[in-house]
């Protein structure tokens, strides 16, 4: 089960002035850098945190670096928080507009250091669901305007237990339903080959009709004529008499 869920940045503009709240500017050692004090949210709501963020830069390997020395997950691949694979991507574009705009970072920043309280959060809410599912994977895109969209999937059989014996109970109805056309395939060979022998015999008795004689003995011509004529109609009974050697009398 995999889900898929946007926010935007938008939405963050319009209240970023009245949030932050700078304590304090001061000149840092990179060229250029500054470093600004600021209230971000948290993912706990109405709670915020005082924290230093850092713009100025000059590149968007530089600002990276410094942001993968506070959110190692970013941009670094899969990693495990509580346990589940997670992905976190910002784009370089919104990246390049961040390291120079302290309202666009602060936004960037406080959504980077949510990333982890929120995983354990849907961690938590899945093992409260019936059958208590465990989530798989989470997935974080920051797209080049600051859109966030977040994919997720989760599994009732995290040690595929139910797929064992789904794949074990499909193999057997396969086996049973194989063995049953074999069965069938059997007999219908079987009745072929009786067939063919009931075939074989009728030709042979066929052979054997094909030639015999007999005689009768009558009173006068016509009444000959009618017992040879009655001997034709079962000239089984006089074939066999026949090869025997024996003369049929009716």
């Amino acid at each position: 089960m995999a889900m898929e869920i946007t926010n935007n940045y938008g939405a963050y503009e319009n209240t970023y002035a009245t949030q932050k709240k700078a304590v304090e500017k001061t000149e840092g050692k990179e060229s250029g850098v500054t470093t600004s004090t600021v209230e971000l949210k948290t993912s706990t709501p109405g709670k915020t945190r005082t924290e230093q963020i850092k713009t100025g830069y000059s590149n968007v390997n530089d600002y990276s670096k410094y942001l993968q020395s506070k959110y190692s997950y970013m941009n670094t691949g899969t990693t495990s928080m509580q346990g589940v694979p997670t992905t976190v991507s910002v784009s370089s574009a919104f990246l390049k507009k961040c390291m120079n705009d302290p309202e666009k970072a602060a936004y960037l920043e406080e959504n980077l250091a949510a990333i982890p309280d929120c995983v354990k959060s849907l961690n938590n809410y899945t093992k409260m669901m019936p059958g208590s599912p465990v989530v798989t994977y989470t997935a974080y895109y920051i797209d080049e305007n600051g859109n966030i969209s977040g994919m997720s999937g989760c599994t009732n059989d995290p040690d595929g237990k139910i797929a064992r014996e789904n794949a074990e109970r499909k193999a057997k109805e396969q086996r049973a339903k194989e063995e049953k056309l074999e069965k069938k395939r059997a007999e219908e060979k079987e009745q072929e080959e009786r067939l063919a022998e009931m075939r074989a015999e009728r030709r042979a008795e066929g052979e054997n009709l094909s030639s015999y004689e007999f005689r009768v003995v009558g009173k006068d011509v016509r009444d000959l004529t009618e017992k040879m004529a009655a001997a034709m109609k079962n000239p089984n009974s006089a074939a066999v008499l026949a090869t025997a050697g024996i003369d049929v009398k009716i």
